[in-house]
């Protein structure tokens, strides 16, 4: 790393300690464990074990900030790597690619949770000297897709042999599908981000074809092999890439970590294309104009729309369609049940026609014409075949809370209605990003199946959630209505609103204060509303 490099790495990671130390001291407050003074991340991680301690189990923690408990894993896994690789850092140390990464991954994910728990305000804005510019970012992702597309034609240049081996690869359903999207002779182009990746990263495509582009070195010695940082680092720019697709603007670390991710993959492709030993050429994608910059991303948010969003996360191999999966615990209950109404079937019909023999014995033939035989009712194969989540797994969807919950962030009625078919539960919690940004479609299907919400004390957490909404100039609209009166009109809760808003009111009147007022305000707003 050249002295200049050195020195923009070490602003970096200094403004993500920085954010660290802030974001930690209000966590540890939320979770009944104030601190003075916050120190390194090793502090942290100790400190986070106390408060679940104080709080009894990691479950409790979870709650507290509402996320679920696979974020949590996350969280804890990111700050444990952390702290293991800077247990302790003076200022104008030398500072790691893999520690700089550590870094930015962990801010990134406190930035998630201040997003989830509306009492966190802590701010995850790097204060650099140069912050990241939007466009740069746009640039990065598209030479990462330009890239990827390049090593795959690199190792595969005949389109008809490339389409062959993806079809043993993935199935001939998927590869239709691609082609559907795809220009004409160009089937990577029909392929989602995550679907380029996960070509990539496969572990016997990996080892096969692109292994010797990705040596162990830098910051691709982030995690136990190459292969596997740049699973991990490709995933994390599938997010901030869909984050980018879905026309939010992104925050100053999701761009710093994707600059660094972009020099961590991109870098021993160039060196290698300088030494002549490959035609991919990563620098090139940096030089483009910005209607080349606009034509690619007008194409890429067309087909994000169309595939409705690039959801499943890069995994560590390829799922071939011919190891068929083994049974969920759901499908073999199926299967025993069917096969014991199966046995009952048969026990009743052996019955019926040893009483039909019995009776025939007992009675003279008549001769009669022979009735015409009985043909039961066939159901045509396409009625068999769609159930909602027949349909869902057609399309790809692995039946789980976190697609649903996916679905309905990006306001995907037409996904949300299918879980919600085959009967998926669903918590208000899961609606606090809809309400906020007004995505009425899946909203008002929620709404539709209301008897299916199962979480069991929403109103508390709806009602703080909206208290603190309202106070930041959100509108009291006409949707979030709808959800109060469908949710929080029994008495219990109304007598709690009530008694929170006479409190404000008292509040408001001792102390003259207009933030008091403005809250008292929101409190008398919300109980007019369930009364």
């Amino acid at each position: 790393m050249t002295r200049s490099a050195q020195l923009i790495a070490r602003e970096q990671f200094e403004a993500a300690l920085q954010a660290i130390r802030q974001a930690s001291k209000e966590i540890l407050s939320l979770l009944g464990n104030p601190v003075a003074e916050a120190k390194d991340p090793q502090w942290f991680l100790q400190q986070m074990d106390n408060a679940r301690q104080h709080l009894g189990s990691w479950g409790l923690v979870a709650k507290r900030l509402h996320i679920n408990d696979a974020e949590l894993s996350q969280f804890t896994l990111q700050l444990r790597h952390l702290q293991q690789l800077v247990p302790q850092y003076e200022s104008g140390a030398e500072v790691s690619a893999t520690a700089l990464i550590a870094a930015l991954r962990f801010v990134a994910t406190l930035e998630l949770v201040r997003l989830r728990q509306p009492l966190l305000h802590y701010s995850t804005d790097l204060a650099l000297s140069q912050p990241p510019q939007p466009r740069a970012a746009s640039v990065q992702l598209r030479g990462l897709e330009l890239m990827l597309k390049d090593l795959i034609r690199e190792a595969w240049p005949d389109e008809v042999t490339l389409v062959n081996h993806l079809k043993m690869l993935f199935g001939a359903n998927k590869v239709r599908r691609w082609l559907k999207f795809a220009k004409p002779g160009d089937i990577l182009s029909g392929m989602q981000f995550s679907e380029l990746a996960q070509l990539l990263v496969d572990k016997k495509e990996f080892a096969k074809h692109y292994a010797a582009h990705f040596p162990e070195s830098g910051a691709l010695s982030f995690l136990i092999e190459p292969r596997k940082s740049l699973l991990t680092f490709l995933d994390d720019v599938r997010l901030i890439r869909n984050h980018a697709l879905g026309q939010q603007p992104l925050s100053s670390v999701q761009m710093t970590l994707l600059e660094n991710y972009y020099a961590a993959i991109t870098s021993p492709v160039q060196q290698r294309y300088v030494q002549g030993k490959t035609q991919v050429h990563p620098g090139g994608f940096s030089a483009c104009d910005d209607d080349e910059l606009s034509a690619f991303f007008t194409d890429a948010e067309q087909k994000h729309q169309t595939m409705s969003g690039d959801i499943f996360e890069i995994r560590d191999a390829i799922d071939s369609p011919r190891h068929k999966p083994p049974r969920t615990r759901e499908q073999r209950e199926q299967l025993v049940v069917g096969v014991l109404w199966g046995a009952v079937g048969l026990v009743a019909i052996a019955i019926a026609v040893g009483g039909l023999h019995l009776v025939n014995q007992t009675r003279k033939p008549v001769a009669a014409s022979p009735p015409a035989a009985y043909a039961a009712p066939v159901e045509p194969v396409e009625a068999r075949e769609s159930t909602p989540r027949q349909q869902l797994n057609r399309l790809g969807i692995a039946w789980d809370e976190n697609h649903f919950r996916s679905a309905i962030d990006r306001d995907d009625d037409r996904i949300a209605r299918l879980f919600l078919q085959a009967g998926m539960e669903w918590k208000v919690s899961w609606t606090e990003q809809a309400l906020e940004r007004k995505q009425h479609n899946v909203l008002d299907l929620l709404l539709g199946y209301r008897l299916q919400m199962n979480e069991p004390k929403p109103c508390r957490r709806m009602i703080a959630s909206l208290g603190h909404a309202l106070s930041q100039g959100q509108s009291f609209s006409s949707i979030r209505k709808s959800y109060l009166k469908a949710f929080c009109t029994t008495p219990a809760v109304v007598k709690r609103q009530a008694s929170d808003h006479a409190q404000a009111q008292a509040r408001a009147a001792a102390t003259g204060d207009k933030n008091d007022e403005k809250w008292a305000g929101i409190q008398k707003a919300i109980y007019n509303e369930i009364k």
